[in-house]
């Protein structure tokens, strides 16, 4: 009984996995990175499906069902093959889960940078930028954000 109320609790620990950073949002890591500006102008913007899975949704449903397809009852040998059935099942579940917790929308933003070139960014988009709004592109660690060049001062 333990182990299916563990299993239950990284089961519900789960939909603390929903929706991932925003373009506001960075990692603890980032800050005080230094980063490269760069300026642009959005020309096209498309919104788009997001959804990603970290293989906890996976892990935990096989944990989960490996847990309650062991207590089949019977002998050991039931035990064993109701928990290997249990752990696959619940591993399907799990990822399963995890995939519909992370989906979520964004956008794909066209940029045209002063030079010519253009370059995709996806990302959330909480600032409403919209094509012809003038940009920052940020670069830090790997990661491009764009945001209005539009000052705001709190």
């Amino acid at each position: 009984m333990k182990n299916l109320m563990f299993a239950l609790l990284v089961v519900c620990g789960l939909t603390a996995c929903g929706i991932g950073n925003t373009n506001t949002t960075y990692e603890r890591q980032d800050i005080g990175a230094q980063g490269q500006v760069e300026t642009g102008i959005i020309v096209d913007m498309l919104l788009i499906q997001t959804a990603g899975t970290s293989g906890v949704g996976t892990l935990a449903g096989g944990v989960a069902g490996a847990a309650a397809g062991s207590m089949i009852g019977g002998n050991t040998a039931v035990n064993i093959i109701g928990g290997v059935g249990g752990a696959l099942l619940g591993g399907m579940a799990g990822n399963a889960t995890e995939k519909a917790l992370t989906k979520d929308t964004a956008y794909e933003f066209i940029v045209e940078k002063p030079n010519g070139t253009m370059i995709s960014v996806v990302q959330s988009n909480e600032m409403n930028l919209r094509p012809g709004d003038r940009v920052y592109l940020t670069r830090v660690n790997g990661q491009t954000r764009i945001r209005s060049r539009v000052r705001t001062y709190y």
